[in-house]
């Protein structure tokens, strides 16, 4: 069974946190099913985990070394034969998905465990020692693997009515409500080896493997997160699942009836998200460049830092509580940017971590599988590192703090985003401004910025590899592109045949990247 997931990004613990894999250099069932059952109990609500059978781990690094140990062929069919058994040694009865994988022209077994919807699970202590062994409860302590006593094994029981939400089956989503396109645009992003059988695989079989099914054969559900990630309009399923957008030019207090609303934002959370980003970054971010005198650096700070937003949008979208009839709101002032969700942080985060607003670290996650698949697409860094990247990204940019405002009831999360000294008189419209001197004042976006930069050192470049180069798509490069063309700007031309040319600067555009240097 093809894992959905890249080999790689497991091997190299790219997209997914340490704690959630393990490697094994060789075939121990007895601690491998202890992990097993760590995993799927998924006490820290982080999803489960990954096990590498054929490898060793890098003292240093805690990277897999390479090239691997791997595992004869013959004895990855025995250990196959023998986890049918040992799978039975886990109660309630669970089942780990497994794929031989080549690594190194060598044959590695991956083992993912995700997080178990009948926890809590205990197993044999020694799965090889029959029924005699005792069963014991096994969790992640970090990096390793216990055994669950006393209050842990307590609170490890008082979980089995916890199911994360997009975890839970949904009787109302049909196969019919899930796009196939989006399925595959999703394993083609992951590089997973899903894509090689997708059109032999139905999309029943599809949504199995990538274990978005939950409940007996006979009356299987799809998971909430298929509808969130693979569904065209999840707003059927979970109402008011949208972004909206409002901008007060003159501020929502000293003019309130001076409103721009955005059309709302709708599609799978990747897309909202995506959607959401591209017009702050297109419509709202700026970018000013101070060239110093008697000094050969210039100074680049933003109105906003984008990664900043990029963050709180994520966050937003990834930890709302879905069954709220509530949109993320996003209101850009001309000296703030506030996005507010609903639901509040949990209950395990304490009002003093909130009010410092440092890093807000839960036991307990909503939509714990949902922040694994923008974890894979890059769209999120990880768990509980969210506003630790807001506020370095403001401190960088030479902004104020970000700040956090909640209620007792934990029912909303208003995250404050202010704009840069300096900024806040400038109209929002979003547009290049200023004139080229090649000393001060220049305003950019900051995606159009990119632009012209990688013009500049890829003279001629078409369009493709400049998308390709810059991670962004087609349709959101040729707006940029358009922008930076023509009047009042021409910053850049087309030049040559069709077929052969490229992009180039014109003497405009040279001008402005010699004010970088």
């Amino acid at each position: 069974m093809a894992i959905p997931i890249n080999i790689e990004d497991i091997l190299n613990k790219r997209k997914i946190e340490s704690n959630r894999i393990e490697f094994k250099k060789g075939w121990n069932p007895d601690k491998i099913y202890r992990t097993i059952c760590a995993f799927a109990n998924d006490f820290d609500n982080i999803g489960g985990g990954y096990i590498v059978v054929g490898v060793e781990e890098e003292e240093k690094t805690g990277i897999a070394k390479r090239p691997v140990a791997g595992i004869y062929i013959e004895e990855l069919d025995k250990i196959q034969r023998e986890m049918i058994g040992y799978n039975n040694k886990i109660e309630p009865f669970y089942l780990p998905r497994i794929d031989v994988q080549e690594v190194d022209e060598k044959y590695v077994l991956l083992i993912w465990v995700p997080a178990g919807v009948n926890r809590p699970y205990n197993v044999r202590e020694r799965v090889t020692a029959g029924n005699q062994s005792p069963c014991r409860w096994y969790v992640r302590s970090g990096t390793n693997t216990i055994e669950a006593k006393g209050a842990v094994l307590d609170e490890l029981r008082e979980m089995a009515n916890r199911t994360p939400f997009d975890e839970r089956g949904n009787e109302n989503i049909e196969l019919t409500d899930i796009s196939r396109a989006l399925v595959l645009d999703y394993l083609q992003t992951v590089n997973s080896r899903l894509v090689a059988g997708f059109e032999q695989l139905s999309l029943s079989e599809l949504l199995s493997q990538m274990d978005l099914f939950v409940g007996p054969i006979e009356r299987q559900l799809i998971k909430n997160v298929a509808a969130m990630m693979f569904c065209k309009n999840p707003a059927k399923f979970f109402p008011t699942t949208q972004v909206d957008i409002v901008i007060f030019p003159e501020g929502c207090v000293r003019n309130p009836n001076n409103m721009i609303e955005v059309p709302k934002i709708v599609g799978p959370v990747p897309d909202m998200i995506k959607q959401a980003l591209d017009y702050i970054r297109t419509n709202v971010i700026k970018k000013r460049i101070i060239k110093q005198r008697d000094k050969a650096e210039s100074i680049t700070f933003f109105n906003y830092p984008y990664q900043a937003i990029e963050e709180a949008v994520v966050n937003a979208l990834y930890h709302r509580d879905y069954q709220e009839r509530e949109p993320v709101e996003i209101t850009i002032e001309p000296d703030k940017i506030s996005i507010l969700s609903y639901a509040g942080p949990d209950r395990s985060i304490s009002i003093d971590a909130i009010q410092k607003a440092e890093r807000l670290k839960s036991r307990r996650y909503r939509n714990r599988r949902l922040g694994d698949y923008l974890k894979e697409l890059k769209l999120s860094e990880g768990r509980g590192t969210g506003i630790p990247t807001i506020q370095d990204e403001l401190r960088r940019n030479g902004s104020g703090s970000a700040v956090i405002e909640t209620n007792e009831e934990r029912s909303y999360f208003l995250i404050e985003i202010p704009c840069r000294e300096g900024f806040e008189d400038e109209p929002l419209n979003g547009t290049i401004n200023g004139t080229i001197n090649g000393t001060i004042n220049y305003d950019i976006n900051e995606r159009e910025s990119d632009v012209l930069i990688a013009i500049a050192n890829s003279p001629n470049i078409k369009k493709g590899e400049l998308a390709e180069r810059l991670d962004i798509a087609i349709r959101t490069l040729s707006r940029s592109i358009q922008i930076l063309s023509s009047e009042p700007y021409s910053l850049i031309e087309y030049h040559g045949a069709k077929k052969t040319g490229g992009y180039v600067l014109t003497e405009r555009g040279e001008a402005y990247i010699k004010s970088l240097k």
